[in-house]
């Protein structure tokens, strides 16, 4: 890593912390307490909105949370600040476990339109009680103290406001290089892939919604005793889209692109407002016009934020290579040369009037590759999605060793030993080929959020990235795994993908076009690679259009025609069938 980024944080934490000891105007520091502030709910956003790719309105209220807490506690109860901080973060949870519960499961617009109606019925909530204060809110807060020593609500209060931001940006930063952060990473490009390599994305996505929930509640807790005054307009649904341009302003997909939009928004905000009545002559909420053209011309030519300004400064550093002498991960016993393993009887989807598959039988036992063959709208990877668990069964059963497998979700059928490729490449184009291929090393491995958090997950990280590379070696790869994964071309991304599915430890592997956009010494190496691991004892299922690569390495292929079984045998057998050559491989002349 370059000195530069190696340095870059301890530097800027120093400097922030040191602020208020050095001769600088008090406005500065009021100014940087509202930064400190802005970019922890901002960083929440970071991690719910640029990363796991869920869109929220309603930060703002869960601000408002800690801040009434904090106010409502100190002043009517008189308790502890410390105290009120723990209810407050308690309080944010328990709504956020709520809201996410009721929200989360659903797709599209439903999660922004419920943080929407949440900020709404909060801000009047506030607004209307009387032991709240009404729209007049709590007065007279009291100065939080830490030893004995009064923080008042400058530069003493500016060194636990940044204390607060930089210790959760780090946590974030190193959340996001972890397992858990893998996963979470993930969610954006949907659930299809997470949860064929292991992960409840419903349990992630609720863990990060309650993540930023927190993160915005102790914000609330530290403007209570900044500003002294807690009522309903600074946590109205105009804030929490402030909020949100924050966080796309400065970079979404960045934890340090909170900050940077904190400070960008906090202090153009100010300038404008004295400048924008002097030019245009007259009061009014000018900003918010400029601050709307801004991110309109932001959202045009700069989509990442203007983090990403700053990041192509830096020099992009490789990660540090200390998995050698990493403990391998735990793997599973394979299964005996012969033995029964998949069982697919008389397998069945309708999708309202199509028939997409229609009885589908046959079976793999240890050992085997099984190919799966039949022109375009077949039905392939359609029994592949049924196999798997994507797709729920119609008619029929799939059993796993003896066991029925059908209705399980797809990360509990991968618990049993499948993993599989998809037909159109699933990745996260944002992170190197090696991460991606760990992120196969899910259910093999066990640190969580908390853990990934202190950073108290290294051990199981460098076992992880040794898996990862050895499977990337395994496939001509290995000089490769620093790249990011959205740079390669469609052939490499595809054998990546093979290496993310056998990171997995499988006992049977599906395929779904492993070949394709491979040129024909790829698809050679790709050839002996499968043969290895039938001689280590895996099973394959594999969809291949190439009939040349299918019929040199499989054991048996089961020909499909609109959605029919038609016929199952040895590639000699199928090449010498009539009707196979009709439907599929072409007649003779």
């Amino acid at each position: 890593m370059s000195n530069l980024r190696r340095f870059a944080f301890p530097v800027f934490a120093l400097l922030m912390l040191a602020l208020p000891a050095l001769p600088v105007p008090d406005f500065w520091i009021t100014q940087s307490n509202y930064i400190g502030l802005y970019a922890l709910v901002a960083l929440g956003l970071v991690l719910l909105t640029g990363v796991a790719g869920l869109t929220s309105f309603g930060q703002a209220a869960f601000v408002g949370v800690g801040a009434y807490t904090a106010a409502y506690m100190a002043v009517t109860l008189s308790a502890s600040p410390w105290l009120a901080l723990l209810v407050g973060v308690a309080l944010a949870v328990v709504f956020a476990l709520l809201l996410g519960a009721i929200t989360l499961r659903m797709s599209g617009h439903y999660l922004p339109l419920a943080t929407i109606a949440w900020g709404l019925a909060l801000y009047y909530t506030m607004g209307n009680m009387e032991w709240l204060g009404k729209y007049d809110g709590i007065l007279g807060v009291p100065t939080l103290k830490l030893f004995g020593a009064d923080l008042g609500t400058g530069r003493g209060l500016h060194v636990l406001i940044w204390l607060f931001a930089l210790v959760a940006a780090l946590g974030c930063a190193n959340l996001l290089d972890s397992r858990p952060g893998r996963a979470i990473r993930s969610l954006k490009s949907g659930s299809t892939m997470a949860e064929a390599m292991g992960i409840s994305t419903f349990r992630y996505k609720l863990t990060v919604f309650v993540l930023a929930a927190v993160l915005a509640a102790v914000s609330g807790w530290l403007f209570a005793f900044f500003q002294r005054t807690v009522n309903p307009t600074p946590f109205s649904l105009t804030k929490g889209i402030e909020y949100l341009f924050m966080a796309v302003l400065g970079g979404v997909s960045h934890v340090w692109g909170a900050f940077l939009g904190a400070a960008v928004v906090k202090l153009t905000e100010d300038q404008l407002q004295v400048l924008l009545p002097k030019l245009i002559g007259s009061s009014g909420n000018f900003e918010t016009i400029v601050f709307g053209i801004v991110i309109v011309v932001v959202l045009k030519y700069a989509p990442d934020g203007l983090w990403t300004f700053v990041v192509r400064k830096l020099p992009r550093a490789d990660r540090k290579r200390d998995w050698e002498d990493a403990a391998p991960l735990p793997a599973r016993d394979k299964p005996a040369h012969g033995e029964l393993l998949l069982q697919v009887e008389a397998a069945r989807k309708q999708f309202g009037g199509l028939l997409a598959v229609n009885d589908v039988s046959f079976e793999i036992r240890g050992g085997d590759i099984v190919g799966l063959i039949g022109p375009n709208g077949a039905g392939k990877s359609t029994t592949f999605n049924l196999i798997t668990g994507v797709l729920s069964l119609s008619g029929g059963q799939v059993r796993w060793r003896g066991q029925p497998i059908a209705g399980l979700a797809s990360r509990d059928i991968a618990r049993h030993g499948i993993s599989r490729t998809f037909q159109h490449v699933k990745m996260i184009p944002e992170m190197t080929v090696l991460e991606n291929v760990a992120l196969g090393g899910y259910l093999r491995s066990r640190s969580g959020t908390t853990r990934a958090m202190l950073r108290l997950d290294r051990a199981e990280e460098r076992q992880l990235f040794a898996e990862a590379e050895r499977q990337l070696a395994r496939i001509g790869m290995a000089d490769r795994m620093h790249e990011l994964a959205g740079n390669l071309a469609l052939g490499p991304q595809r054998l990546m993908e093979i290496a993310r599915a056998l990171c997995t430890d499988p006992a049977l592997l599906l395929l779904d076009e492993p070949a394709a956009g491979l040129r024909h010494k790829e698809k050679q190496a790709l050839g002996e690679v499968l043969r290895q691991l039938k001689r280590e004892g895996m099973s394959l299922l594999l969809v291949e259009h190439d009939m040349e690569f299918v019929m040199g390495l499989t054991d048996r292929i089961v020909v499909m025609e609109f959605g029919t079984k038609l016929m199952e045998g040895t590639p000699a057998q199928v090449q010498a069938s009539p009707e196979v050559r009709a439907a599929y491989l072409g007649t003779e002349h």
